[in-house]
């Protein structure tokens, strides 16, 4: 039986990343912080591992005689301190490609974003090489592309990169509840009328397509989109989460260029007075609501065999059925 070393494992993708694999006979080394949290991981074919990337003995060490290590572990925020996310983002990665070295590991599969595609414009069916290397929206961003380039600049080490768009399903503690969250406060923003085109993919989805990269051998050196192949209007995806939880949506129609002004003042302030909790509203935030984007998976459906599991409407129906039981967001 095969090992496979997860960081980030008590995470929202980590949790079904771990069932995914389990399920498909592989041993895994459940590795993170948090003991707390361990504790619902506990299951045949897991191992738990306290430890931090960020601390190179700690990767070291749990990755002996494990063959596959997939890097989920992030500091995946809109905001905060640029070397919070340097240390972790980047310097973690240096680590965890460190051990990847020294404990001769067959593959690392890294999970990275497509919010480094993001940017003050339209962009559909965006292919892997579809991005500027020196976007700095964020600093979340910033990392995410220099913790790419310590992998593909780092020799001897197969790996595999995966961007996956607008992860949701029960546990999400991002999009959905954020969304609900605002339709009940003030109203969901809304930018021409909802008629941006996105992309968001069922988290089932996500733990499939690690699971793939670590079988196929044609995906070592490669970089790969996911998503759950469906693009539909923003308004249109609002529509039917909002329906299938009982909720009906309210919307807040605002102009997308004053708003993006807008939180371009916020975050300049933010940054001259070292504020590092989150703002209401950050340039990301505009981007990701107000514009178009789509990705191509057109590679990782010839390379990996990538199917999606779980339509869109099946994602969102289980997550309905899960809130109205449990009403937690």
């Amino acid at each position: 039986m095969e090992k496979v070393l997860v960081t980030g494992a008590y995470g929202f993708l980590g949790k079904y990343l771990i069932k995914e694999l389990v399920e498909n006979d592989y041993k895994v080394i459940a590795f993170g912080r948090k003991k707390e949290e361990f504790e619902k991981l506990k299951q045949k074919n897991v191992d738990i591992y306290i430890g931090d990337f960020c601390n190179k003995k700690d990767i070291v060490n749990a990755s002996k005689s494990v063959d596959y290590i997939i890097h989920a572990g992030a500091l995946s925020t809109v905001w905060g301190k640029r070397e919070d996310f340097i240390n972790t983002n980047v310097v973690g990665t240096k680590n965890v490609l460190y051990a990847c070295k020294q404990n001769k590991i067959k593959r690392l599969i890294y999970v990275s974003s497509p919010s480094i595609y993001s940017g003050k414009a339209d962009k559909l069916n965006i292919s892997e090489n579809d991005f500027d290397d020196s976007n700095r929206l964020n600093y979340y961003i910033e990392s995410k592309i220099l913790a790419e380039k310590e992998i593909k600049a780092t020799r001897n080490i197969p790996y595999v990169i995966i961007r996956p768009r607008g992860l949701f399903g029960i546990g999400d503690t991002s999009i959905i509840p954020r969304l609900i969250k605002a339709n009940r406060k003030i109203g969901i923003p809304l930018f021409n009328n909802g008629k941006n085109i996105v992309d968001i993919t069922c988290v089932e989805n996500v733990a499939l397509a690690l699971r793939l990269a670590i079988e196929s051998k044609k995906a070592v050196g490669n970089t790969y989109n996911i998503t759950n192949g469906e693009p539909r209007e923003f308004k249109e995806i609002l529509e039917e989460l909002f329906n299938k939880i009982d909720e009906p949506p309210k919307y807040l129609r605002i102009n997308l260029n004053f708003m993006y002004g807008v939180s371009s003042i916020i975050e300049f302030i933010y940054k001259m007075f070292h504020i590092y909790k989150e703002p209401m509203i950050t340039k990301y935030n505009i981007c990701t609501l107000g514009y178009s984007q789509t990705l191509n998976i057109e590679k990782a459906k010839k390379d990996l065999n990538y199917k999606p599991k779980m339509t869109l409407s099946e994602g969102i129906e289980k997550y309905a059925e899960h809130y109205k039981r449990n009403k937690i967001l």
